[in-house]
């Protein structure tokens, strides 16, 4: 038996705790009940989040869906206004000042992405027309400010899901050190300043970065939010790092699968179902290293609607703080 052959035989054993975020969600929308039922109590109406829609995109019709569903059965209203893929950025931006202007509705989401054909700024041009009262995904460039500023009450719900889950978890972020993998005006940015609030030592990486795994195995708490499927390896690792895995990346070759999961895996039994799995930006042999890590599914994307529910019911108690009607 050569060394090679022996090593192969050493069973693997998992270091890494399972960061549940389906179970955080849960509790965070459990925690929204009594204040939906005082404010409909009080207001007449339950706080309602008006969407716009726009083309029939498959993730986005998934994720409205998902959307409209947790918010219903909280109490809390949905409106859905849709806009095939022919309608202009002028149409968009027309139901957003319908939204704006409305006195029903207390939160605005405009879910992304936008057709390409709407123009290559259409997405920024919808973002800065949001009343930043009602800026739930928080992409306002006025709450954006007030993020950098530390003064923000309507923060970027993925990167604030993030940090509950961290804070519930009971996972140190005050002088830890933290490296986000992703610049996004979506995540990695808003990510990185949350975590820099919460006095973490911060560093942004990106497809420029030098040495990027050596950057990243520097860090007690790693956020990868790149959108590249397995991207991060073990070698990213520091031995007994929280790893937090923001991607959701949809594969559909099976020799991709095969190699990443194994033969006998259960990702593999669920391709030969589907035909189709989903995973994160970050390799399954992590778990062999990292202390804690975040699964996919059932990581990170239930609590990015778990907080589009909190700042919906955050965003209705601020407009009846305000006398608004």
């Amino acid at each position: 038996m050569t060394e090679d052959s022996s090593e192969t035989l050493i069973p693997k054993v998992s270091t890494a705790r399972r960061l549940d975020g389906t179970k955080v969600a849960s509790e965070i929308r459990e925690s929204l009940r009594s204040r939906i039922d005082r404010f409909t109590q009080t207001v007449g109406r339950p706080p309602t989040l008006g969407i716009l829609l726009v083309g029939h995109d498959p993730g986005s019709e998934i994720y409205v869906r998902n959307k409209i569903k947790s918010g219903e059965a909280l109490g809390m209203a949905t409106d859905l206004c849709r806009l095939d893929d022919t309608a202009s950025i002028d149409d968009a931006l027309s139901i957003v000042h319908t939204f704006n202007r409305s006195d029903r509705h207390d939160a605005i989401l405009v879910q992304s992405p936008l057709p390409d054909r709407m123009g290559r700024d259409a997405e920024q041009q919808v973002f800065d027309a949001i009343d930043p009262t009602k800026d739930v995904d928080g992409f306002n460039p006025g709450n954006v400010g007030r993020l950098v500023q530390k003064r923000s009450s309507l923060a970027p719900c993925t990167p604030s899901g993030v940090i509950e889950l961290l804070d519930r978890s009971e996972i140190e972020i005050g002088g830890a050190r933290a490296v986000v993998i992703g610049r996004s005006d979506i995540v990695g940015k808003p990510m990185a300043m949350l975590l820099l609030h919460r006095n973490a030592t911060v560093t942004i990486c990106h497809s420029r970065t030098v040495h990027l795994s050596e950057v990243a195995a520097s860090a007690d708490i790693l956020v990868a939010a790149l959108g590249r499927a397995a991207f991060v390896t073990r070698d990213f690792i520091k031995p007994g790092a929280t790893v937090v895995d923001v991607g959701m990346n949809r594969l559909n070759d099976q020799a991709q699968v095969e190699a990443l999961f194994g033969r006998g895996s259960k990702k593999m039994a669920a391709f030969e179902k589907r035909g189709s799995v989903v995973t994160g930006d970050v390799h399954p042999e992590v778990e062999f290293v990292a202390g804690a890590l975040t699964p996919v599914p059932g990581g990170v994307g239930p609590l990015t609607i778990a907080m589009l529910m909190s700042n919906t019911v955050g965003a209705a108690e601020a407009r009846l703080a305000r006398g608004e009607p």
